[in-house]
């Protein structure tokens, strides 16, 4: 009789413990999401690659606007030395001149957010196009810019407004 109760105890026993050992995936520490934050207040993962024209694109960007975005600021014109080519910054220049607003940003203010997508790549060139956020709440504004890049620089060459939505 003792060695058939034994085993039926030891596995009654074991399974009275088992849910009290935490697993790997209890361990680790709660995320935002998991803790109950709202989904729009937890930014997704960003990662990028030092030989991505798109990604020298989405860099470009974030730290020009970061930067305040104009073109007067110190670290603007270096970050517009480091990503742009030098035929740029003179066609940017003279834009500017002739429509008294940032040539990057084709507009006299920073946007609220942007956002890079990727559209296409020939002939060593590849083509980004850049959602600028104008505005919050229910109806913000959109600029769409088309930038070209150098593949064999990663050097942003030209950038051309789109189109603007509501």
């Amino acid at each position: 009789m003792f060695t058939t109760v034994l085993p039926t105890v030891l596995a009654s026993a074991l399974l009275t413990v088992t849910p009290a050992v935490p697993t790997a995936a209890h361990t680790a520490a709660a995320t935002p999401r998991e803790a109950g934050a709202a989904e729009d207040t937890v930014p997704a993962d960003r990662s990028g690659a030092a030989e991505s024209a798109f990604d020298h694109v989405a860099n470009f960007y974030g730290a020009y606007i970061d930067a305040g975005g104009s073109a007067s600021e110190r670290l603007g014109q270096e970050l517009r030395r480091h990503y742009l080519t030098a035929a740029l910054l003179r066609r940017l220049a003279d834009w500017e001149d002739q429509h008294a607003a940032d040539g990057v940003l084709r507009a006299q203010g920073a946007p609220t957010a942007w956002k890079v997508s990727y559209e296409d790549s020939a002939m060593g060139h590849t083509w980004t196009r850049v959602r600028l956020t104008w505005g919050t709440g229910e109806h913000p504004t959109y600029t769409y810019l088309s930038l070209r890049s150098d593949l064999a620089t990663n050097l942003i060459s030209d950038i051309s407004a789109t189109t603007v939505q509501r």
